[in-house]
């Protein structure tokens, strides 16, 4: 069992940036796939990057560039970094972590943060 901590939203304006944190406890080990994921109202949950265990990424097209997701493992925090930020982000931001890795379906992912609220205004 892992639990999830999300930290780091807010309201910001088009063009600037934010830095998520996901504080991982429990049975860590650094064995998980860990990913960010969001979700806005009314749309279904998508993923946004994920870090696998052995430090390789995957980032979605539509944020590439503007988007970078890392971990520090002795302080088991995850990280997404989030430049450039437009309106079209504003979303809730859950950390996600599973032992396998299912990037990028939600549905493979067994442990969830509470998430973070990002807000990007015009």
């Amino acid at each position: 069992q892992v639990q999830l901590v999300e930290s780091g939203g807010g309201s910001v304006q088009a063009g600037e940036s934010l830095r998520l944190s996901c504080v991982a406890s429990g049975d860590t080990n650094n064995k998980y796939c860990m990913t960010w994921f969001r979700q806005a109202p009314g749309k279904e949950r998508e993923g946004v990057a994920s870090i696998d265990s052995d430090g390789s990424t995957s980032v979605a097209e539509s944020m590439k560039g503007r988007f970078t997701i890392s971990k520090d493992n002795a302080k088991n925090t995850l990280y997404l970094q989030m430049n450039s930020l437009k309106p079209e982000d504003t979303a809730m931001y859950y950390c996600a972590a599973d032992s396998y890795g299912g990037w990028p379906l939600a549905a493979k992912y067994n442990f969830w943060g509470q998430g973070t609220q990002v807000t990007v205004s015009s």
